[in-house]
């Protein structure tokens, strides 16, 4: 089983008083708890305190806390990754009647996520796996935590411009596509 390293979380930092405020003593404790918030949009996406306050968060959320703790223990080889995933109804499910509605077998869609080394770690849900994501990568690379807002639906945006050019029987524009995900996205959040 791959395990990411652990370490005991000291006050060094915003992020790390947040998550002693709440007895939380270690990263592996810190994964876990982080992992087992429910699956929501949070209140501020800039201020990544808010996924401890509002008891919820995204993939991004939730990542770019994890990371920002391991920074501020000096634990910089756990990256926090964008990836762009072919999100079907196999690896989603949920969102199966979605894109079969709008006739479409799946939609390049961005997770974010955490890397050690080699090996892949997903806390967005209690059952969140890189299984479910990793055969239907597409693209991947290194963002900061500042990232995870705007640079992320830049980087994704740019993806599917892209990925509709070189697939012309697609006929969606830009817009309506993200209208589709985001339909898909509200439906990951029931």
């Amino acid at each position: 089983m791959k395990v990411l390293p652990n370490f005991t979380i000291e006050a060094k930092g915003n992020i790390s008083e947040e998550f002693l405020k709440r007895s939380i003593l270690s990263f592996h404790q810190a994964t876990s708890y982080i992992q087992n918030l429910v699956y929501g949009r949070n209140s501020n996406k800039d201020d990544l305190t808010t996924v401890l306050t509002d008891n919820r968060g995204t993939c991004s959320t939730k990542h770019a806390i994890l990371n920002q703790l391991a920074i501020e223990h000096e634990m910089n080889d756990i990256k926090l990754m964008l990836g762009i995933f072919k999100m079907n109804a196999i690896n989603t499910p949920i969102t199966a009647s979605t894109l079969s509605k709008n006739h479409l077998e799946y939609i390049p869609e961005a997770h974010t996520y955490l890397k050690h080394k080699d090996n892949y770690f997903d806390f967005t849900r209690r059952n969140s796996s890189p299984n479910n994501f990793l055969n239907d990568l597409l693209f991947e690379t290194e963002i900061q935590a500042s990232e995870i807002n705007q640079g992320k639906i830049q980087i994704h945006k740019t993806f599917l411009v892209d990925w509709l050019n070189k697939n012309t029987d697609i006929n969606y524009s830009l817009n309506d596509l993200w209208e589709i995900r985001e339909q898909c996205i509200r439906d990951l959040s029931q």
